[in-house]
C-alpha cells in the first residue's frame, strides 16, 4: 500500500534519488544532499511547532510503499511564499497606448515584475514516478497535501499558489528565458536553474529587468512559450486545475510557466472533503476511489482506498487501511474522492 507521510531524515537518500530525476525547472527538489537535509530538517522542525498562523513552515511529504519502505513520490507545501525574501512573479498586464489625433487606440500586452503573490501558502516540489503519472496515486500526492491544510487551517494563508515548470528542451534550452533572463546573465536556463536550487531565485530575479516588458518584442517562440507545461508537469497542471486553481494572471520569470493561484477555501479537496467517524470491517462492493487522510500533525497519514460510503454515514475501512492511517474504531478522518 502506498502511503503519504511527513519526510524523515532517515529518507534522505530515497529523497535525493527522486529529485535526482526531477525535470530541470524544479528547483524546490535540487539534486544536492545538503540542501534536502535542511529541507527535511526545517520540514521536521515545522511539523513539530506549535503555530497559530502561517509563518516560516515548510512541510515536505513523501509517498512510501509500506511493504518495502521505496519512496515513489513526494511534495511539499511552504507556508508562506517570500516570508524571508520577495516572491517574483511577473504579472500579464494591458498597457493602452492612445493618440486621439491619429485615431490610434492600442492595448499592449506587458509583464511587469511584482512580488503580489509574497505572503500565500506556496505547493512545491511535487515528484511522482513515472509509471505512476496519470494514476490515483498521483492524486494522493498532490491533493493529500491539501487535505493536510483543510485539516489544519490555521497553519496556512488564506490563497494558496503554486509554479508550474515551462517549456524547455532536453537540452535545457528555454525559449522565454533566452530571450530575456539570458540578456541579464552569461548562462542558459538548466544552468540557472541549478543555481537557483543550489542558493535562491532572489538573488537572479533582483537583476532582471524591474521595468515592464512589452511581449511584443519578444521573439515569437518566446512569446509561444508563456504560459507552456513543461510535459513532466503536465499532471501537476491538470490536478489543480480540477481542483479550482485559476491560471493567465502570473508566469515565472525564469522559464514563463504558468503560476496557479486559488482560495483556499476555494479548492476542491479542501471545499468538499468531509470529517467522518470510522468503523472497522469490509468495505462494501461496488464503491469508488477516495483520498483519506487521518487529521494528524507529525503522524499524518493519508492513503487512496476503494469505498462505498454514504455521505452523512461513517465511513467503513479495512483494517489494513486503518493501520495504515493510524487510527482505530471511533476515530475520525477526512475523505474527498479521487
Amino acid at each position: 500500500m502506498l502511503v503519504m507521510r511527513p519526510a524523515q531524515m532517515a529518507d534522505l537518500a530515497e529523497v535525493q534519488r527522486l529529485a535526482a530525476d526531477s525535470p530541470v525547472g524544479v528547483t524546490s527538489l535540487p539534486d544536492d544532499a545538503e540542501r534536502l537535509r535542511d529541507k527535511i530538517a526545517a520540514s521536521e522542525a515545522s511539523f513539530a511547532a506549535e503555530v497559530s498562523f502561517n509563518g516560516e513552515e515548510s512541510y515536505f511529504f513523501v509517498l512510501e510503499d509500506s511493504e518495502s519502505g521505496r519512496l515513489v513520490g513526494c511534495s511539499g507545501i511552504v507556508a508562506s511564499a517570500g516570508y524571508s525574501e520577495p516572491f517574483y512573479s511577473f504579472r500579464n498586464e494591458t498597457f493602452v497606448h492612445n493618440s486621439r489625433e491619429l485615431k490610434i487606440h492600442n492595448k499592449i500586452h506587458v509583464l511587469s515584475l511584482c512580488h503580489d503573490l509574497t505572503g500565500n501558502s506556496l505547493l512545491t516540489s511535487f515528484y511522482v514516478e513515472r509509471p505512476l503519472v496519470g494514476s490515483a496515486w498521483s492524486e494522493l500526492n498532490s491533493r493529500g497535501r491539501l487535505l493536510f491544510v483543510a485539516n489544519h487551517p490555521e497553519r496556512f494563508a488564506d490563497a494558496v499558489v503554486v509554479e508550474i515548470v515551462g517549456h524547455s528542451d532536453e537540452a535545457g534550452d528555454s525559449p522565454f528565458w533566452d530571450a530575456v533572463g539570458r540578456n541579464f546573465f552569461d548562462m542558459n536556463y538548466a544552468a540557472a536553474e541549478r543555481l537557483c536550487g543550489l542558493k535562491s531565485r532572489t538573488f537572479l530575479a533582483e537583476l532582471m529587468p524591474h521595468y515592464p516588458i512589452y511581449v511584443p518584442l519578444l521573439p515569437d517562440a518566446a512569446q509561444e512559450a508563456m504560459g507552456q507545461v513543461h510535459p513532466r508537469a503536465q499532471i501537476t497542471f491538470d490536478i489543480l486545475m480540477r481542483e479550482g486553481f485559476e491560471t493567465d494572471h502570473y508566469i515565472d520569470i525564469f522559464d514563463g510557466g504558468p503560476t496557479l493561484h486559488a482560495r483556499t477555501s476555494g479548492i476542491r479537496s479542501i471545499a468538499q472533503s468531509r470529517v467522518v467517524p470510522v468503523r472497522l470491517g469490509e468495505p462494501g462492493q461496488g464503491g469508488r476511489p477516495y483520498l483519506v487522510s487521518n487529521g494528524q500533525l507529525q503522524d499524518f497519514r493519508a492513503i487512496v482506498a476503494e469505498l462505498d460510503w454514504v455521505p452523512g454515514k461513517p465511513v467503513t475501512l479495512s483494517v489494513e487501511a486503518a493501520e495504515a492511517l493510524g487510527v482505530g474504531e471511533g476515530a475520525s478522518v477526512r475523505l474527498v474522492a479521487v
